[in-house]
């Protein structure tokens, strides 16, 4: 009896979850969460996660400029920063990705996109003027490049008033920016194009890790 009855309850609870949509709802969120949780909070206890890795520098003034047009242009949507451990990704790309790499980064920009090739380890690839032509007219150095063109970076100057709210604010979240670098961060870019700003912060991409 204690057998049935046990069955019938079961199966009462079961069919009560697949009955009712919000309590299911609610189940597989709960489980989704536990999942991540599993997944995501031991990383914040890995050196390797945590810590930088030997010779990792925080962005100067002008790569840091760099990299706010880099996100404002929406760069990230075709261009990974994240070279897989894979023997393809490799032999293209270089030493694969890792996290100590990219402890500054806030944002970071891993991700899976691909319509233009990684980025992750692009500096000191080409020279500045190849990117400086890039940029003006990506076809003029790859002529099957369907990259748009970004020649109003050459004349845009560098919003030098919000460098140093904005390395304070990175340095509340660990970025080790010296009240010296903060302070001389308006000078650090004065008189800098947006184009120079990205060409900055492309050629140091991926030289902390050889």
């Amino acid at each position: 009896m204690s057998n049935v009855s046990n069955q019938s309850s079961s199966g009462f609870t079961h069919e009560k979850v697949e009955t009712n949509n919000f309590l299911m709802i609610v189940l597989i969120l709960v489980v989704i969460a536990m999942g991540g949780l599993v997944e995501i909070v031991p990383l914040f206890f890995q050196k390797s996660t945590t810590e930088p890795v030997q010779g990792l520098k925080p962005y100067t003034a002008l790569q840091l400029a760099g990299r706010d047009v880099y996100q404002r242009e929406g760069c990230y949507n075709c261009h990974s920063q994240m070279i897989r451990p894979f023997r393809a990704e490799t032999l293209r790309y270089g030493h694969y990705s890792v996290a100590g790499e990219f402890v500054y980064d806030h944002p970071f920009q891993w991700g899976s996109k691909r319509t233009g090739p990684d980025l992750h380890r692009v500096g000191g690839k080409y020279s500045d003027e190849w990117h400086r032509i890039h940029l003006n007219n990506p076809r003029d150095v790859v002529p099957e490049s369907n990259m748009p063109a970004y020649p109003w970076l050459e004349k845009s100057p560098v919003d030098a008033a919000s460098m140093a709210p904005h390395m304070r604010a990175l340095r509340r979240v660990g970025v080790p920016y010296t009240d010296e670098e903060i302070a001389g961060s308006a000078e650090a870019v004065k008189g800098k194009t947006e184009m120079e700003a990205v060409i900055a912060y492309l050629q140091v991409l991926g030289t902390a890790l050889k």
